[in-house]
């Protein structure tokens, strides 16, 4: 009996959460790199170098930096419904804005406050599946939403490129019209999101009294269980240097993620191709990212380990990345950006899984967030590199290698943090 009201209540929760935070997920990544689409046309209409372009897309993670853990503290406290919806909406109506950028200044001022804007929205969604789901099915979960991310460059990319197309209606650029258009859909599911999203399941009106009362004893129960284990206060969170190490790892596989958003669609445009056919060719590669991305975290899941799952996917990409300087043709180039794909795409929920097994309550909230803006300056530091390689050699080859290198070393250290005694995240994860 146990076993099916288990079955019945994960499925309804899975069902009702997962698919409307990966819709939203897929218009906040979408919003987040369709700027690698702008730059086919946009840096010439406004004379952007490649390092102006670079740092300017890089720069949306310095303001994400300074900003994650005070929304995720926020979120914590006011709860999840307000606070999401708060964030889409002011970073839809930022991204609305692009549209208008005259020069450097507005696009540095823009890109940086867009990371303002969007502080706290993904750590707060992998926050809020930590009220919902056991840690045993946490990586499978957080795999689903993820997937929003390669989708969104799946079913995103031939949408932008077409958009892109527009350019002369109205007096305005295509890249001008592809902001405007994309941007209005963060502000209407932001008001949908306070009608819709359930803050804790000690309040879910659409779950049964014995659903309700399974879920919130088991949750209880796993947060218990944890004990003396596991740290609770803020500073415990910021502090704890497993989620430093974390941030770090994290740090590289963001890096690879917003070299493929913010650069393929320039790598892929050098084989003479047009703003569509840009878009449909960045697609594929996503296909494959969301199927191995699935199938790699429900493995992980399945044998309770997260190491391995991690370096070999850090390893993947590197060697995706590595691949694309020397190739030559649109095909090789197309492989490689797939194995890059799939590599950074599949780390991703084995890592998540980690952090909600040894932190809890504000401590949660703060290294998650810690985690994920230490992490997420790697989507600074990676694509700037970029720009300012090429800017100095004419190739790409220099920027990418040096990317690949940061996810050696996100490999590096997840071995060393496994390794490191028995209060490490995978041990940690093993015990549960």
């Amino acid at each position: 009996m146990t076993n099916d009201l288990e079955t019945r209540v994960l499925r309804k929760i899975t069902y009702r959460i997962v698919p409307f935070i990966m819709l939203l997920y897929f218009i906040a990544f979408l919003d987040r790199v369709n700027i690698g689409f702008a730059a086919l046309t946009m840096n010439q209409d406004l004379g952007f170098s490649s390092t102006i372009y670079g740092v300017g897309a890089g720069i949306f993670f310095l303001g994400y930096f300074l900003f994650e853990v005070p929304s995720n503290l926020i979120l914590d406290k006011v709860g999840a419904r307000i606070w999401i919806a708060r964030v889409m909406i002011s970073w839809g109506i930022v991204s609305g804005l692009m549209a208008f950028v005259q020069g450097t200044t507005s696009f540095y001022t823009l890109r940086f406050l867009l990371g303002v804007a969007e502080a706290g929205f993904f750590p707060g969604i992998i926050l809020y599946l930590s009220y919902w789901f056991p840690g045993r099915r946490r990586a499978a979960v957080t795999a689903i939403f993820m997937a929003a991310a390669p989708l969104s460059t799946v079913l995103g990319s031939p949408i932008s490129g077409a958009l892109l197309e527009m350019d002369g209606f109205l007096g305005l650029h295509g890249w001008q019209w592809m902001f405007l258009i994309e941007a209005a859909p963060a502000v209407i599911l932001g008001v949908v999101v306070l009608f819709y999203l359930t803050d804790r399941p000690e309040v879910a009106k659409w779950l049964t009294t014995e659903e309700r009362d399974w879920l919130v004893n088991t949750m209880n129960a796993e947060r218990a269980a944890k004990g003396s284990g596991a740290k609770h206060s803020i500073l415990a969170g910021l502090a704890d240097v497993r989620v430093i190490a974390l941030a770090l790892v994290y740090f590289g596989t963001s890096a690879g993620l917003y070299t493929l958003g913010i650069w393929a669609p320039q790598i892929i445009k050098q084989f003479g191709m047009s703003s569509i056919q840009v878009g449909f060719i960045n697609a594929i590669p996503g296909i494959f990212a969301v199927v191995a991305m699935v199938l790699w975290a429900r493995h992980s899941d399945k044998t309770g380990e997260r190491t391995w799952h991690v370096v070999g996917a850090c390893m993947l990409a590197a060697a995706g990345l590595a691949f694309a300087t020397g190739a030559t043709t649109i095909v090789t180039v197309l492989i490689a950006l797939t194995l890059v794909n799939i590599g950074v795409s599949c780390a991703k929920p084995p890592l998540w899984s980690m952090p909600t097994l040894f932190l809890s309550g504000p401590a949660a909230a703060a290294g998650i967030a810690t985690i994920n803006s230490i992490g997420n300056l790697g989507g600074f530091v990676g694509p700037s590199m970029i720009g300012w390689i090429k800017d100095l050699t004419g190739s790409f080859a220099g920027g990418l290698y040096f990317v690949a290198g940061l996810l050696v070393f996100s490999s590096i250290l997840t071995l060393i943090l496994a390794r490191s005694g028995p209060k490490t995240a995978d041990n940690t994860a093993a015990q549960h």
